[in-house]
């Protein structure tokens, strides 16, 4: 509706005077133009209506020509609305919307509106008339396709190309309209939250993909189109949305089982398994069942043993959830879990599973749609772990585990490609990965805690937990703290599988002998008998016992009290020269201007009375910190001027109360890390 000045007949001047006392509506306008004659007002539009003419008169020619596309672009859309809100005939209202995508193509105009006003007519009347055949879909399609180029398609239209790639997924549509516009959203869309059914379409897409005859050959290569054929991927907002789109596909499988329990028994009786069969409406096709032993072979003996007691037969519990079969093992059930007492609060899912004392026997039945989406939107994951740029990236948006426990373990073993990921973070040397293994906070699990023995994704006796420890122990987390949580946690496993050999975890055990982590008497003796069952246990143990006789070598009172490396001396050279004698008297060290790393921070520790330490333009970073943080409690002074270390590195030395004085000019430290540590220390 417009309030605009009138133009009289009667008013003896050209000039439009005056307002009018009543709106005019744009459906009204008979004709619009601009006025072009000799002595025609400046910079006027002129409309017609039925019972008259007005006169718009802009200030300059732009503003003029600014309300006439305007005022006509609005004309054209009331009647578009109009036409296709009573369609009569589909050949004809598709030469409307045909119609309509050129006007709002060739306008000048440059508003986002332009473009999203003929979609949402659109939208409208798709949602209005749901009884379409599948050709006209396609040709509405194609028709609006060129609007969805450089735009977002609204809601109800994400709807509709949603129903269209799941009842058509074959459709050449789907690969040659839907591709640019998901790839569109994928690079620029900036939060799923405030438009979820994007992130819909998107799925829907993807599987739509998966049911071509390449399967996901077809998702793979369109992965490989976002990211690009060069080593980094030059839009930044891709990953984080495939990562949502993945997650929320996922998660969503999980909803529908949680959604459907109506009727069905609680965990507190799937617990316990009392719950009667014929009580219950039939099971979902989620079953978590204990394989049956394979039958031993017939054999023929003279005098056969005498029979055993024979148990009852495990128990089947359904529900519209689960199927789970709990065994019977009243001792093995009594010592691991108590039934809870009445009043007790339900036990969540992963208790009920832990019933059953051979958990990693479990295997998971899915429906196949369900199946197909789990699996579709793992393998994505793995393929993201694969691209270099992508994973310290996708390592961080995983590391928070944005699933409930619950869909943790249905995930973790339905799909095998979820463990390929966290193992490639557990190959990658850069510490920005596989730091994400451990957990985002203290109190929540991270992958660490779910792939160690015992966790609820454990289904390999601890070889990818020895992985993730052997890269952790590799980089800079080879520090008590981290040892100390082993020890209390997880020595059972640790202990277990160096036992079977494992390298890794006989080097964490010697370590924890090494810097006097464990305390109980037993438990060292315990230790060093798992050390001495093994040729690899047993000969690291021996060494470990012949740095103990050289550490109290060089630890035993006498030597220099200063001592200077040359320049260009090694991390080699320092630990050939603190092994030529004892050291317990040295007080001032300097290393500055050679070429020790953070490698020689293990020769650095073994000095007791070390108070003064310069690093001057060495290598020393991080990692060796850390180290020094935990063992060198008598330092006073040091130097770290020139050297590689960050803000991580140099936020560990808050910890280090004897420690008065501290040079960190030309480092990587920021201004916010320098008044952390201020208030620290």
């Amino acid at each position: 509706m417009w309030d605009v000045g009138e133009y009289s007949d009667e008013c003896e001047s050209d000039e439009p005077t005056g307002y009018m006392e009543a709106p005019l509506s744009y459906s009204t306008i008979e004709d619009l133009q601009l006025l072009s004659w000799d002595n025609a007002p400046k910079y006027c539009v002129q409309l017609s209506f039925p019972g008259g003419t007005v006169l718009l008169q802009a200030a300059n020619s732009y503003l003029r020509d600014q309300w006439f596309h305007s005022i006509q672009w609005k004309k054209k859309i009331y009647k578009y609305r109009k036409v296709l809100n009573n369609p009569s005939r589909w050949d004809v209202v598709l030469k409307e919307i045909r119609a309509l995508v050129d006007m709002a193509l060739t306008s000048p105009l440059q508003d986002e509106s332009i473009h999203q006003a003929p979609l949402h007519i659109i939208s409208t009347l798709l949602a209005e008339n749901t009884n379409l055949s599948a050709q006209d879909h396609e040709n509405i399609i194609v028709a609006i396709a060129p609007l969805l180029e450089n735009n977002h398609p609204p809601p109800d239209l994400c709807e509709f190309f949603c129903k269209h790639c799941r009842e058509r997924p074959r459709s050449m549509v789907v690969i040659e309209v839907f591709t640019p516009v998901v790839q569109r959203i994928l690079k620029h869309n900036m939060d799923f939250g405030k438009c979820p059914r994007l992130r819909l379409f998107t799925q829907e897409y993807i599987l739509a993909l998966n049911e071509l005859n390449a399967g996901m050959e077809v998702v793979k290569k369109f992965i490989h189109s976002m990211h690009g054929p060069t080593g980094q991927c030059p839009h930044p907002r891709v990953l984080p949305n495939l990562v949502a789109v993945c997650l929320a596909a996922i998660y969503s499988c999980y909803e529908e089982f949680i959604n459907s329990r109506d009727n069905s028994p609680s965990l507190k009786e799937i617990r316990n398994g009392c719950q009667q069969q014929s009580e219950r409406k039939p099971p979902m096709p989620l079953r978590l069942l204990r394989p049956e032993p394979p039958t031993p072979p017939q054999t023929t003996t003279l005098s056969p043993p005498p029979a055993l007691p024979l148990s009852p037969p495990p128990s089947i519990v359904n529900s519209s959830e689960i199927l789970v079969e709990l065994e019977r093992n009243n001792n093995t059930t009594n010592t691991l879990r108590k039934a809870p007492a009445e009043g007790d609060s339900e036990p969540n899912l992963i208790d009920c599973l832990l019933v059953s004392p051979a958990l990693n026997a479990l295997s998971i039945q899915l429906p196949a749609h369900a199946d197909r989406v789990l699996g579709c939107f793992a393998l994505i994951l793995k393929m993201l772990s694969d691209y270099d740029d992508w994973r310290p990236a996708l390592a961080s948006l995983l590391q928070p585990i944005p699933f409930p426990k619950e869909s943790v373990f249905c995930f973790v073993f339905c799909n095998r490609e979820l463990k390929y990921v966290i193992q490639r973070f557990a190959e990658d040397p850069r510490q920005e990965v596989h730091s994400c293994l451990l957990s985002v906070r203290s109190g929540k699990d991270g992958w660490f805690q779910l792939y160690s023995p015992g966790g609820v994704a454990c289904d390999d006796d601890g070889e990818l937990f020895a992985s993730m420890v052997h890269i952790l122990m590799g980089s800079c987390y080879k520090t008590k703290k981290f040892l100390l949580s082993l020890a209390e946690n997880k020595l059972g496993p640790c202990m277990l599988l160096a036992l079977r050999g494992n390298q890794t975890m006989v080097e964490i055990l010697c370590l924890m002998l090494e810097y006097n982590i464990i305390e109980n008497k037993d438990t060292q003796l315990q230790i060093i008998s798992t050390l001495e069952s093994t040729q690899v246990g047993l000969r690291m143990y021996e060494q470990l016992c012949d740095r103990q006789r050289e550490l109290k070598e060089l630890q035993r009172k006498g030597g220099p009290t200063r001592l200077t490396l040359p320049s260009k001396s090694t991390d080699a050279d320092l630990a050939r020269l603190l092994s030529s004698g004892s050291f317990g008297n040295l007080e001032n060290l300097s290393l500055a201007f050679t070429n020790v790393t953070s490698a020689c921070a293990e020769q650095l520790i073994k000095l007791p009375s070390l108070k003064q330490l310069n690093l001057w333009s060495t290598q020393f970073g991080d990692a060796g910190l850390r180290l020094l943080s935990e063992h060198l409690a008598c330092l006073q002074v040091l130097n770290l001027c020139e050297t590689p270390v960050t803000d991580a590195g140099l936020l560990s030395l808050s910890s280090m109360k004897s420690l008065c004085s501290l040079n960190m000019n030309s480092t990587k430290l920021t201004a916010d890390t320098y008044e952390d540590l201020k208030v620290r220390t």
